[in-house]
């Protein structure tokens, strides 16, 4: 709490840190042990508690927008360009090369990693940099959240694969950010976050790259994506400004 207190940012740099390395460890300790996202399931799972004891003991929901957004659904055209942007890649095809076990903790996962980083992202590191400037606070928080997508090359991702999901990455971080502005809560965001994160963990993407390759069907399907976000993004620069929760 004394770090928080003293330089936020700093704190939510360390946190970054700290969930970026913790996580590669963790996909690593889970080969060794032969159950995939195991140690990622309890290293998530023990991160989310510690931040949500920590922001409770602090009183800082409002703060960090855990709370009911300010702007009706309607406004928000109900979240519907959110939703299709986190479910698009479902359409091109669903599966699992996991048993039921690591299927089971890879969702659990996922959803553990939607509400980390939304809180550490739009939470943490946009409110610190936001007291002295939301626009910096907003591209930085953006640009930092897609580039640390970048840690996966460690664990052995395609280049060209990981450089379309860092695109996207930036692209929906500014997307979730304005959505911070604009309703007051990160809640909306902490849904799509945690959606997309399970349908891209399940997601084979078999109906385009049968037919376009694995190359083509995933710029098709991230193209499709990053156009969704974009234009849900404009939409909601337009919605009226409003305070930031105290």
């Amino acid at each position: 709490m004394k770090l928080f207190k003293k330089n936020g940012v700093l704190f939510a740099v360390l946190l970054i840190i700290i969930y970026v390395v913790g996580m590669s460890v963790m996909q690593d300790l889970s080969g060794s042990v032969g159950v995939s996202y195991l140690a990622e399931a309890l290293f998530s799972g023990a991160m989310s508690v510690f931040l949500m004891i920590f922001i409770i003991r602090g009183k800082m929901a409002g703060y960090l927008g855990l709370r009911a957004p300010e702007v009706t659904a309607g406004k928000m055209l109900f979240y519907i360009p959110l939703l299709i942007t986190g479910a698009v890649t479902a359409f091109f095809g669903m599966g699992s090369e996991y048993g039921a076990l690591s299927s089971v903790l890879a969702g659990v996962s996922m959803v553990f990693v939607g509400f980390i980083e939304e809180v550490i992202f739009r939470g943490f590191l946009f409110r610190g940099i936001a007291k002295e400037s939301v626009k910096r606070a907003a591209i930085i928080s953006a640009v930092t959240f897609g580039i640390g997508h970048f840690v996966n090359l460690l664990n052995g991702k395609d280049l060209l694969e990981n450089s379309i999901q860092v695109v996207f990455a930036v692209a929906a971080g500014f997307m979730l950010v304005f959505i911070f502005l604009r309703t007051g809560s990160i809640i909306p965001c902490v849904v799509f976050h945690s959606l997309n994160n399970c349908i891209a963990a399940f997601s084979t993407g078999k109906l385009l790259t049968d037919s376009l390759g694995e190359t083509g069907g995933s710029l098709i399907a991230a193209g499709a994506k990053i156009l969704i976000a974009v234009g849900y993004t404009i939409y909601v620069m337009r919605l009226p400004e409003r305070e930031l929760p105290e």
